[in-house]
């Protein structure tokens, strides 16, 4: 056999190979590992197969299409490595040579070309596919469940269904003016992005960051003609388009000066910090993409850091928090949205257990792999139940979609929030 150059040639470089010392601390880690205790199924074992079709010891076969599909890429294993291993930039290297290879579906295929072309490249078409989606969920979608024809049909399908966001009559593109002022004194000017699926389907929570903003004291500028981060993209092996986007969002808000640019999304968030290292090869944007990532905070990285400069009032309730892969594992936020929930007077904030364990969703996993992803997702509804909050925080579009159902699946008695509307609801 010969060596795959193709699988080389995505990989930054042949280092990331060799980091990997085979330690086994990834194991304890691992959801898939610890669903079925095969070595393969682990970082670790996937590692050894990247490493042996890279350097051509091994075709790429059904067994290696198998296992790059069924790992989650949620990281966690980054976090418990000694040796500093970037393993997700190694699975995500050798999904791009399963899909060229001819393993995955046609449907698959069809589907994220669809979503990852179109669908997440213009907002215009996402604006469009979202309202049929509202007229959807408006008319016939609660006549399909009740009736029990998805269950009788496609059974699935109907399930998958129910995984959705709910679309919002209003998108906050249009809610958030460009530039919106604050209600205090002026301290900070930030920047904001609004992403796409939180536009049209997270309204609220966008609205809900933008107010907190403005009660910091920041002046907030929201782009009209901002894009997709991307992120997707670079997860599916597109990097093309992803950094097409990113030099999109650089010029988009470029046109403002700004302190800070916050993300309510941790997989957002994450992505475009990386803007510095995916466009360092570009002349053109080099510079300019690592100064833009060096201005990126997650939302609860601003309020920790600026927790003197606005006011929290008492809420009476009692919560939990669920770490996002992209937050814990990617951004290592760990403790700031702690102490900005822990500075919030009358509120209970219970451990969860297994807080940083992924919830299942890791993108479109919970979709193309739904049963393994109930799997996952059973355990992490008993922890949320066992803590006894009567909210589950979370702070990626994806876990709260994902926790709203197990919620549902699992009969767990919990309402499901972002960080940042609780920390509005003290403010008010």
């Amino acid at each position: 056999m010969s060596v795959n150059k193709k699988l080389l040639n995505v990989l930054p470089n042949d280092d990331v190979l060799s980091q990997c010392i085979h330690c086994g601390m990834c194991l304890a880690t691992c959801p898939t590992y610890n669903l079925t205790k095969v070595e393969r199924s682990s970082p670790r074992g996937r590692i050894k197969m990247i490493k042996a079709v890279a350097r051509g010891e091994m075709e790429i076969s059904p067994t290696f299409a198998e296992e790059m599909d069924f790992c989650l890429d949620c990281q966690a294993c980054e976090t418990a490595c000694p040796a500093g291993v970037h393993y997700g930039q190694m699975v995500e290297a050798a999904r791009v040579e399963v899909e060229h290879a001819g393993f995955s579906t046609w449907w698959g295929q069809a589907l994220k070309s669809f979503a990852l072309k179109y669908l997440l490249k213009y907002k215009g078409v996402l604006n469009i596919a979202a309202g049929f989606l509202l007229i959807y969920q408006k008319t016939i979608k609660s006549f399909l469940h009740k009736s029990g024809l998805f269950g009788a049909i496609l059974p699935k399908l109907g399930e998958m269904d129910k995984l959705a966001p709910t679309i919002n009559t209003k998108f906050s593109s249009s809610i958030i003016k460009e530039v919106e002022n604050p209600v205090t004194e002026q301290k900070f000017k930030t920047a904001f992005l609004f992403g796409c699926v939180m536009d049209v389907g997270f309204a609220d929570i966008n609205v809900d960051t933008v107010e907190v903003l403005k009660k910091c004291g920041s002046v907030v500028y929201t782009p009209k003609d901002q894009v997709c981060c991307g992120s997707i993209h670079a997860h599916n092996g597109d990097m093309e388009t992803a950094k097409e986007l990113a030099k999109k969002n650089i010029d988009s808000f470029g046109r403002y000066e700004y302190d800070y640019l916050v993300s309510n999304s941790a997989g957002c968030g994450a992505f475009m910090k990386e803007y510095g290292h995916v466009l360092a090869d570009d002349p053109a944007y080099a510079e300019k993409a690592k100064l833009f990532s060096s201005k990126v905070k997650d939302v609860s990285e601003f309020l920790y850091e600026n927790l003197s400069s606005f006011k929290l009032n008492p809420v009476n309730e009692s919560v939990t928090y669920h770490d996002a892969c992209h937050l814990v594992h990617t951004q290592k936020i760990t403790e700031q949205p702690r102490s900005v929930l822990n500075a919030i007077p009358g509120l209970k904030n219970t451990p969860l257990t297994e807080a940083s364990w992924c919830c299942g969703s890791a993108g479109v996993y919970n979709i193309m792999r739904y049963d393994d992803s109930m799997k996952i997702l059973q355990k992490k509804m008993e922890n949320i139940r066992n803590t006894g909050a009567d909210t589950v925080l979370a702070a990626n579009p994806g876990c709260i979609l994902q926790l709203i159902y197990g919620a549902e699946k699992f009969n767990v008695n919990v309402k499901v929030k972002h960080p940042v509307s609780i920390v509005r609801k003290s403010m008010e």
